[in-house]
């Protein structure tokens, strides 16, 4: 009995251990080479410029009516595929805010250049960090925490760059994660102390307009 009391310790530790080593190496993976290169493409400075954003007239164009992010992560930009880093614009028009989410791959600094913004996040022991942001002001959410943006001026829209420390840094957006998932109604109420008819108008305003 204590041989194998002993033998399930050991196991119990290596298997600890690896969890731990995957944990450490959580995120973008190292690459062995200067660069990735999807095949058949042709590599010049072209490979490594990304033109989109000034092409589509973002740039100078007005503020859009709604809140919106421009993202150009390796999806959009796949130059970006082993050099873990990206980047996204968001524009805020007035009252606009960028709904509670976290990014589970990378951590987000950004960078307000037009406006100012209300952010904050929630670390791990519940505790909420706020700020205001005005124009050249940068802050830091770290990865994988809750956080969010808010554009309280009556008057002027807002705009922001954002940097990820990943080439696809992922979003999960909280509100559109719990109530436009499928998740049993009666789950969400017993989870949020209310009731399933409440959950259901929840759903219903947050349901994407046809």
């Amino acid at each position: 009995m204590a041989s194998n009391s002993s033998s399930l310790k050991i196991f119990l530790l290596l298997v600890a251990s690896f969890a731990v080593v995957e944990m450490v190496k959580a995120g973008d993976a190292d690459i062995l080479s200067d660069f990735l290169v999807p095949p058949n493409t042709t590599i010049d400075g072209g490979f490594f410029t990304y033109i989109d954003i000034r092409k589509s007239g973002l740039i100078t164009s007005p503020p859009p009516p709604t809140f919106k992010v421009t993202k150009v992560s390796m999806a959009e930009f796949p130059a970006l595929n082993g050099q873990s880093v990206s980047y996204a614009i968001l524009q805020f028009p007035v009252g606009a805010t960028n709904p509670p989410h976290t990014h589970p791959r990378a951590a987000e600094l950004l960078f307000v250049v037009i406006g100012s913004l209300e952010v904050g996040f929630v670390d791990t022991t519940n505790k909420l960090y706020t700020q205001t942001l005005q124009t050249g002001d940068m802050f830091i959410f770290p990865k994988g925490l809750v956080h969010f943006q808010y554009n309280a001026d009556s008057k002027n829209p807002a705009t922001a760059i954002s940097a990820f420390g990943s080439a696809s840094a992922g979003t999960v957006s909280l509100p559109a994660t719990l109530f436009l998932s499928n998740i049993d109604d009666n789950i969400l109420a017993k989870s949020f102390k209310t009731d399933e008819k409440t959950i259901q108008a929840l759903k219903t305003g947050l349901a994407p307009k046809s």
